[in-house]
């Protein structure tokens, strides 16, 4: 299959992109890494009129790190954050979460905010970001703003991206040294998409215990505050609670529930919260 026909347009600029977004009214995407545009063009599942190439843009690429936060730019691929090319004190998690998405060709060109913008709900980074308490930082036309990741994606291959916006960057809060973190994915095999992911993080200095279900039909079902998810005792996870949520999230059939059960119980031993 080929794409049908398209302009390319390389933008150098944070505001030439928005207002090329703005201008055309829906009639053009944007592409960095394409790992998931590409193939979607191809099989013409998509055709915009305009392709926005933001490879060029240097704030897409750079880093901050601060006492707070790490803050990576939407167009630092995975391979980078698998190989540690972050700067100051980085989230250990997030080189191993990189290291298990797809294979390294995938990764050698996929970005961190191109995962989050196609927000398909079997991708790590939806979930791991999710898990992590990450924000959205936001370019427009008009006015930048930011925005929690778990209200960035909105469902199933949709965002809350406006007309005219452009994600610039996530930002990572830096748990505590002794934060406890869990990610464990279901899938058939190695590089695949998952069929069950589970995340745990568990920062009781930062006052924060978040859970999240994800590779589910649409959005990660999170928990924000997971100690409701702990057995009477205290020590281990309450799984009756944990159904019930999968109920509550949509997830009615029996087989799947036991296989998000079987991800969240893997993340949970993996943090040792119990």
């Amino acid at each position: 299959m080929k794409p049908a026909a398209f302009e390319l347009v390389r933008a150098g600029t944070l505001s030439e992109a928005t207002k090329i977004l703005l201008e055309t009214q829906g009639a053009a995407r944007v592409v960095a890494g394409a790992q998931s545009l590409g193939p979607m063009l191809n099989l013409r599942l998509v055709q915009p009129r305009i392709l926005v190439d933001i490879t060029g843009i240097a704030e897409l690429t750079e880093t901050a790190d601060d006492a707070d936060a790490l803050t990576l730019g939407a167009c630092i691929t995975t391979a980078n954050i698998e190989d540690g090319h972050l700067p100051g004190r980085a989230l250990q998690a997030l080189p191993a979460v990189a290291a298990r998405i797809a294979y390294r060709a995938v990764r050698n060109r996929g970005t961190i905010g191109g995962s989050l913008c196609h927000a398909d709900p079997a991708a790590d980074w939806v979930s791991a970001l999710c898990a992590l308490g990450a924000e959205c930082v936001i370019a427009g036309a008009h006015a930048a703003r930011r925005l929690a990741v778990e209200q960035f994606v909105t469902g199933a291959f949709e965002t809350a991206l406006a007309p005219g916006e452009l994600l610039q960057a996530i930002r990572i809060p830096r748990p505590s040294p002794r934060a406890r973190w869990g990610y464990h994915k279901l899938c058939r095999k190695a590089g695949e998409f998952a069929f069950a992911i589970g995340a745990v993080l568990d920062d009781r200095e930062r006052g924060s215990f978040r859970l999240v279900i994800g590779a589910t039909r649409g959005r990660p079902l999170l928990a924000t505050d997971a100690r409701e998810l702990r057995e009477g005792d205290g020590r281990g996870l309450n799984e009756a609670a944990v159904l019930r949520l999968l109920e509550r999230g949509g997830i009615g059939d029996a087989v799947a529930r036991r296989q998000y059960l079987a991800a969240v119980a893997r993340a949970w031993g993996e943090a040792g919260t119990a």
